[in-house]
């Protein structure tokens, strides 16, 4: 199918915007555009599929606007609903395949979900409390199906405002919130990385992120506005990622630093590591030494460290010829992003004077979901020096310019734990500690790791010592595996602060956090 069968394209921010499910429409339609276990899919092959997984979601009769979750693992469907749902005028709201019934009975009451697509084996595990009354459930396979034959429907005239999709994150107290993403915000970040990756029809992007990530999806949308072709991995073992690389001639490759850790200590043959073009890196910063072990394993591929939070997509990145010249850099801006560092006042802050890290631009998303008091604290009126003016996104994250424009990262200013690329909300593990009869009281830390960036320490104040292995039991119960604490510890009590309340700032400088 030509470009020329859609709508017009709007401009935004000087760029042509198309509805999100446009993408494909994009590519050569005789290039490979998805490959994997189901075999492989040129470009006008996954247009038609994609089709027809719309004109299912649409026969269902569900209201513009409504919301669709799916928790499901990475194939053909879970790549085609951040396009599939929009296309039929829905809004998608993507679920960690590593939550637990718990975390996605928040998600579906919170985003008010009318339908939940999973897989057989993780519908089974939600009790009926956990699903809400209007909300219909469906197995994986059930997508799969309709896939394979139906009558599909043609793209959409969405708006570039238009809700596309919401993507929870965790804050650094309560459960997580919904990010609301538009079809431009969407649409722009694909335009976005895809430029300054310098990527090409000729790509082949090997996805091992979870598509309920921002970065992780982005790992499509960018590869099919390029008009390459993704691979999309559950890997079991971080080998696996070596032997996809080699056997799909993998060129790009996104990971969060753990992974890298765990790719740099296996034995790649010098022409499969040739293979990679280029490495990208978010969900926390390069060590040095680190960035000097991707460098000698992958001589060919450029490294590209980058910046981002979900409430504006991405931020910064260090572009390859700086990364052994300036390695501890964020980088500067994105294309279509404005990246400001203010004094509390709101006025621009001088070269290597620390302020606040401030997102202006048409990447901003639309605000939290439901939640007007969390969207008014982290979304608020640009800076007067803005030329964009308008909402930016206020980070609460401390960083400085210097004298080239480059950033460098100071510190976070809220709580929030930051392992294994996701972000934890301590308040979560507290939760369900406290909810432990005889914990008095609980407090999760992140401390210092050097696989994982940050490990969860997680104090308790309980009737027994005993209780600590009852909390371990819940725990892995209750919260996914990236959550589990590394070590608990009972202690009598805890700090205060003048107020009564428990002073965070003692327990973590008394436990290195």
């Amino acid at each position: 199918m030509e470009l020329s069968d859609s709508p017009p394209p709007m401009l935004v921010d000087g760029a042509e915007v198309r509805p999100v499910d446009h993408l494909l429409l994009r590519g050569d339609p005789a290039r490979p555009a998805l490959d994997g276990r189901s075999g492989t899919q040129s470009y006008a092959e996954l247009e038609v599929t994609l089709g027809r997984l719309a004109g299912w979601l649409a026969g269902f009769g569900l209201e513009k606007g409504a919301r669709v979750a799916s928790w499901i693992a990475k194939g053909p469907v879970a790549a085609l609903m951040p396009l599939a749902a929009p296309r039929a005028g829905l809004v998608h709201v993507p679920v960690n395949p590593l939550l637990k019934h718990a975390q996605v009975a928040h998600i579906l009451a919170d985003s008010g979900a009318s339908l939940l697509i999973g897989t057989a084996s993780r519908l089974s595990t939600l009790h009926p409390s956990d699903v809400p009354q209007q909300c219909r459930l469906h197995r994986e396979d059930d997508a799969a199906c309709a896939m394979s034959g139906g009558e599909a429907l043609s793209p959409s005239r969405a708006e570039p405002d238009d809700l596309a999709a919401i993507l929870y994150t965790s804050g650094s107290t309560g459960r997580p919130k919904g990010v609301m993403l538009s079809h431009a915000n969407l649409w722009l970040g694909a335009v976005s990385v895809a430029h300054y990756l310098n990527l090409t029809p000729h790509d082949r992007t090997l996805c091992v992120l979870p598509f309920s990530f921002d970065y992780g999806q982005n790992q499509l949308l960018s590869t099919w506005f390029a008009g390459g072709c993704v691979y999309p991995l559950d890997y079991l073992t971080p080998r696996d990622v070596v032997k996809s690389v080699d056997r799909r001639d993998i060129t790009t490759l996104a990971g969060v630093p753990p992974l890298w850790v765990q790719l740099t200590e296996l034995d790649w043959p010098q022409e499969v590591a040739a293979k990679l073009k280029r490495l990208t890196n978010s969900g926390g910063a390069l060590t040095r030494p680190l960035v000097a072990k991707l460098r000698t394993l992958f001589p060919k591929a450029d490294l590209y460290p980058m910046y981002g939070l979900t409430e504006a997509f991405r931020s910064t990145f260090l572009p390859p010829a700086l990364v052994e010249s300036h390695p501890d850099s964020m980088g500067s801006a994105i294309p279509h992003a404005e990246i400001l560092v203010v004094r509390p006042d709101g006025s621009i802050t001088d070269d290597d004077e620390p302020g606040e890290l401030v997102h202006c631009g048409p990447l901003v998303a639309q605000g939290y979901w439901r939640d007007e008091a969390r969207t008014a604290e982290r979304f608020r009126p640009a800076p007067k020096a803005s030329r964009y003016g308008g909402m930016a996104v206020w980070s609460g994250d401390t960083v400085r310019r210097d004298a080239q424009g480059l950033l460098y990262f100071v510190g976070r200013d809220d709580a929030m734990i930051k392992s294994a690329g996701n972000r934890i909300s301590p308040t979560e593990i507290e939760e369900a500690a406290a909810a432990v009869e005889g914990v008095a009281e609980a407090v999760a830390l992140g401390v210092k790791d050097e696989r994982l960036g940050q490990a969860v320490l997680l104090l308790l104040r309980a009737t027994s010592p005993e209780l600590k292995a009852e909390v371990e039991t819940r725990l892995k119960a209750e919260l996914p595996n990236f959550m589990q604490p590394r070590e608990i510890l009972m202690l009598p009590e805890f700090p205060r602060n003048p107020n009564g309340k428990i002073d965070r700032v003692a327990l973590a400088k008394a436990h290195g956090a």
